[in-house]
């Protein structure tokens, strides 16, 4: 006679229970204002809002902060691992100090950063004075905004491999050194492959970021039209003519934008996550 097979007890009983709050505030909070937003921008009509899309301002501001925030996220993927590296595989004097100014972004006001970088960077600030001599302007450019966003995205790849590259055992590496492969054959061959999807999970918060950040970058950026001038703070400007169908249609092509990008980084992490399994098996 074939015993029942015991029901594994949860911590937090009830699924459906559970599922539906989930789904409900997930609703509440994230999905309904989304659906606002499109609902709000299809009273334009199609025509309407490809005619808002097809701008040359928009699409100007579109490249710039897509743009912006991909080269930001990029520097701060390889940067940032860098920085959880040194945290985690070495002892040095300040290192808690130095531990702790990695979240000093999150708790910073945004408009702060923007006037301290603005001030640093500017024609006449300490670096910029410099910069500028050696002919590379950083104030008032789209590079400027590439500052700020590195600025403002760098704790989220720090924090996010942080723990990962902590739970990496160094007799791997030691393993890898005994049998003759070289310090960078150990790094691209043994630590990466597990560092990946931390890695781009990072990039794609930072990204996130960086994509809606408004504070500490219209201080920095100039917001000359064409050049330098970022989709929020467009979005920001029509807000101020009352032209909220307008506002929204941006809204719209930004949050489109967004869910693909984030979506083909996602889809590219849980390969890495599947392929990192089979390698362990």
């Amino acid at each position: 006679m074939r015993l029942p097979t015991p029901r594994r007890r949860r911590v937090i009983p009830g699924f459906g229970l559970s599922l539906g709050y989930t789904l409900f505030w997930l609703g509440l909070i994230v999905l309904i204002p989304l659906a606002g937003v499109f609902l709000k921008s299809a009273g334009l009509g199609w025509h309407g809002i490809w005619r808002i899309w097809s701008e040359p301002r928009v699409l100007s501001a579109l490249s710039v902060s897509f743009g912006t925030a991909l080269a930001a996220a990029a520097f701060n993927a390889a940067l940032g691992t860098l920085v959880a590296w040194v945290l985690v595989r070495y002892r040095f004097p300040g290192k808690r100090l130095f531990d702790a100014m990695i979240d000093l972004p999150f708790a910073l006001p945004t408009a702060v950063a923007g006037i301290a970088l603005a001030a640093l960077y500017g024609p006449n600030g300490w670096l910029g004075r410099w910069l500028e001599t050696a002919g590379i302007k950083v104030a008032y450019t789209p590079l400027g905004i590439v500052v700020a966003l590195v600025f403002i995205g760098l704790p989220f790849v720090v924090r996010v491999v942080q723990p990962v590259l902590a739970d990496i055992e160094g007799e791997f590496e030691e393993a890898a050194a005994t049998l003759g492969a070289s310090r960078w054959q150990t790094v691209w061959r043994v630590v990466l492959p597990s560092l990946w999807p931390a890695v781009l999970a990072g990039f794609a918060l930072a990204f996130a970021r960086g994509v809606g950040e408004y504070g500490s970058v219209i201080f920095i950026a100039g917001n000359l039209p064409n050049v330098s001038e970022i989709a929020p703070l467009l979005i920001v400007i029509k807000l101020e003519e009352f032209d909220y169908a307008g506002a929204t249609a941006i809204a719209a092509a930004m949050l489109l934008l967004s869910f693909a990008l984030l979506f083909a980084v996602n889809t590219l992490q849980s390969r890495l996550l599947r392929s990192e399994r089979r390698g362990r098996r």
